[in-house]
């Protein structure tokens, strides 16, 4: 059977495919589709972690306890679960496990542009790069047998445009993999110092048999065009690189990536007058080519940012003088990122926009980070998941050292960034002392990658019911003394509840409680809260409007000012009727509709 699919939903398969008993992650984009699309198979066991360091570590019990395991994470969620990704490389496995790693060259939705191939090297776990869908399913499938017979995670590296783009697959059949009966291994998993030096040698030991085992990988294969010219390449840039290049060249496709093949390599740099190194961001591939004495064009030549997309290919190497090499230059159309329609995140933007003299915002990741543009300016650094609160705590510290400092740290955070590890950060708050301004955004859901369950959402991976984890009672517990829940949409209770923490010595924090507009599962007991919202729109009554554009300040996508009439009109396919724009209108001039009689 053939089907068109991503390379998440490959990925999905080939766990299917290979007899995974479980399966764990943090949703990050651009790796959020694998674990949704695995959570379809009722022969796998598939469950949300609060972050990444838990994903893997579950999955580490999982492989220890003698079950086929798997965990995902987009490039950043890595460095959160470097911790035991480390300690796993030297103990090695049981049950076969692979962890996907979901690069974001151009970082579209990311901080920063990491290159992971450095994991498995500095890990010294092998690694694996597939450039399309059905490689992406046939090398997981692969990857479990690697991973058991040099007993190693597998670190399976994949980017952006794997990930996302389609082709068609192939299917195979589910290998039926029985469980290892547990066995107490303690030289093996109780990694003290002592068995940590001896587990040391058996990691080098078996980079040495992956180094054999990568020179006749079938992974790792020449494409001869007969051609003076020859370009090595892996995962995506190796599809970039045919797009561009066409048969002009001939290439060596690497889709086992560490170790390296040296023998292979080299003797592909000896055929060819001109060698060219086609990778995103480091120069991983073309690093070790120079250790082996080779000459190649690389970084040279090519960016080291963003994604090396045909047209980039084209753009640096038509100063090679390569014959059929041509490009046409497009136009795009910039599409600023903004919150959707009925957010509610606005309605707190706005009013905390008008503190803007007296605050300092310490931002975090999610969609509040939208908040950096226009019209609400109110980000003054984003760092990682749960930095917010820490970084804000140690922010106020030094400007209380200050004794004409008048500002005040507000540390913004969402509901799934609290549980990933913003608990922690607001920990230290309260152990030492902090007086920040704490805000967490509940939206009941991690809105950012696409509406995703949370511990604070009431349901599990697979639509169950589970505990909701109460966030105001859970910084009580903590130690905070101020706590306020409101709704975000009420400007008049957001503006109270402001003024309220700003007069307070002491560390606060401030709950908004409304649902993603997208949102589309609701527990019972949300239903009496939630009942009314979003069923009548709001529009504008012309006469009324004066153009003051006061209202377009809310930052909505729904409110469009007419120039030709110098009027604001609403978008009623968009609008939901949160009200945010009503209650900004100075001439009362945007009302319910069916109450502007």
């Amino acid at each position: 059977m053939k089907k068109i699919l991503s390379g998440n939903e490959a990925v999905a398969r080939g766990v299917y495919e290979a007899s995974v008993h479980y399966a764990s992650a943090y949703p990050g984009t651009p790796s959020t589709e694998i674990l949704q699309n695995i959570s379809t198979h009722d022969e796998i066991i598939a469950e949300w972690a609060s972050n990444e360091k838990v994903a893997l570590e579950t999955v580490i019990g999982a492989s220890i306890a003698g079950g086929r395991s798997f965990a995902s994470m987009k490039h950043v969620g890595v460095n959160v679960a470097a911790d035991p990704l480390f300690t796993f490389a030297y103990t090695g496995v049981t049950g076969g496990c692979v962890l996907v790693t979901a690069d974001e060259p151009g970082m579209h939705s990311s901080q920063n542009e990491q290159d992971n191939r450095n994991y498995a090297k500095f890990a010294k776990i092998p690694m694996m790069e597939p450039s399309n869908s059905q490689e992406s399913k046939d090398m997981i499938v692969d990857a479990y047998e690697l991973s058991e017979e040099y007993n190693s995670v597998v670190l399976f590296r994949m980017t952006t445009r794997v990930c996302h783009s389609k082709g068609i697959v192939e299917f195979g059949n589910r290998k039926e993999v029985k469980l290892i009966p547990y066995e107490k291994k303690f030289d093996k998993y109780v990694a003290v110092p002592a068995i940590g030096r001896k587990l040391r040698h058996k990691v080098e030991e078996r980079i040495n048999r992956l180094k054999v085992y990568s020179e006749t990988s079938k992974w790792n294969y020449e494409v001869d065009n007969n051609s003076t010219t020859g370009v090595i390449s892996s995962g995506i840039s190796y599809e970039y690189a045919k797009e561009a290049f066409g048969e002009t060249v001939s290439y060596l496709k690497l889709g086992f990536t560490y170790p390296l093949p040296s023998k292979l390599i080299s003797d592909f740099c000896d055929k060819y007058d001109k060698i060219f190194i086609i990778e995103e961001n480091d120069p991983y591939i073309e690093d070790f080519v120079k250790i082996l004495g080779k000459e190649c064009i690389g970084k040279d030549l090519f960016p080291y940012t963003g994604e090396m997309t045909p047209d980039v290919i084209k753009k640096y190497a038509l100063s090679q003088n390569l014959d059929g090499i041509e490009l046409d230059e497009d136009l795009f159309v910039g599409r600023p990122p903004t919150f959707c329609s009925g957010c509610p995140h606005r309605g707190f933007f706005y009013e905390l926009g008008k503190k803007r003299k007296q605050i300092i915002v310490a931002g975090d990741i999610g969609c509040y980070s939208l908040a950096v543009g226009e019209p609400y300016n109110m980000m003054d650094w984003l760092i990682c998941m749960g930095a917010s609160l820490s970084s804000g705590h140690g922010a106020q510290k030094i400007l209380d050292l200050d004794p004409n400092n008048k500002k005040r740290i507000v540390s913004i955070l969402g509901d799934s960034t609290f549980f990933h590890t913003g608990i922690n950060s607001l920990i230290n708050t309260v152990y030492n002392g902090g007086n920040t301004i704490n805000v967490i955004l509940d939206n009941r859901t991690t809105g950012m990658t696409g509406q995703q369950d949370n511990p604070g959402s009431g349901f599990k991976l697979q639509g169950d019911y589970s505990t909701i984890l109460d966030i105001e009672a859970m910084v009580k517990a903590i130690g905070i003394k101020h706590v306020r829940r409101i709704n975000p949409n009420d400007l008049e209770l957001v503006k109270e509840t402001i003024n309220w923490a700003l007069e307070l010595d002491e560390a606060s924090v401030i709950i908004t409680d409304w649902p993603c507009v997208l949102k589309k599962k609701y527990r019972e007991e949300d239903f009496g809260l939630y009942n009314d919202m979003w069923k009548t729109k709001d529009i504008v009554i012309e006469d009324k409007c004066t153009g003051c554009k006061i209202c377009l300040k809310s930052g909505c996508p729904s409110l469009i000012f007419d120039p030709e009439n110098k009027k604001v009109i609403i978008d009623s396919n968009t609008c939901v009727g949160c009200d945010v724009c009503l209650q900004i209108c100075p001439f009362d001039a945007i009302v319910k509709e069916g109450l502007d009689e």
